[in-house]
């Protein structure tokens, strides 16, 4: 069983600038196949914006999300763990933040991100979470 969020992570990341439009930001989710995508200036991470975040924080407030920059609906600093934490370090932050995942943070530089999904698939890999984290997205 994995211990530490380095053996879970996925540790490819996607990110913009933020500055970037919301549309940008759902167009690399689809191309990725994520919910998520990191908002970051020089290397420094300003924040997390979601899929949820466009629908919730700008389409249903009737904003264009051509002219909406990721920085206006983002969360900004976001709860991160390190490589070197434990698997259940992160486990707990998402229970207490009610987050379903966590920027991994090196240094200054993100270095992955661990999804609940990640954490499911190392803790319980029969867990029915785990069986929908590994399935193929519905198209």
């Amino acid at each position: 069983m994995a211990q530490f969020v380095r053996d879970v992570m996925t540790p490819a990341v996607a990110s913009l600038g933020p500055d970037a439009s919301l549309v940008e930001a759902a167009q690399l989710m689809r191309a990725q196949d994520i919910g998520d995508v990191l908002v970051a200036r020089d290397g420094v991470l300003l924040g997390v914006v979601t899929d949820r975040d466009i629908a919730v924080r700008a389409v249903a407030e009737g904003l264009d999300p051509l002219t909406v920059d990721c920085e206006t609906v983002c969360t900004p600093d976001p709860v991160c763990v390190a490589p070197e934490d434990e698997v259940g370090t992160a486990a707990r932050l998402m229970r207490t933040h009610a987050v379903r995942r966590l920027p991994v943070v090196s240094g200054n530089g993100v270095v992955g991100v661990v999804s609940l999904g990640d954490l499911a698939r190392a803790q319980d890999p029969d867990s029915a979470l785990a069986d929908i984290s590994r399935a193929a997205p519905d198209s």
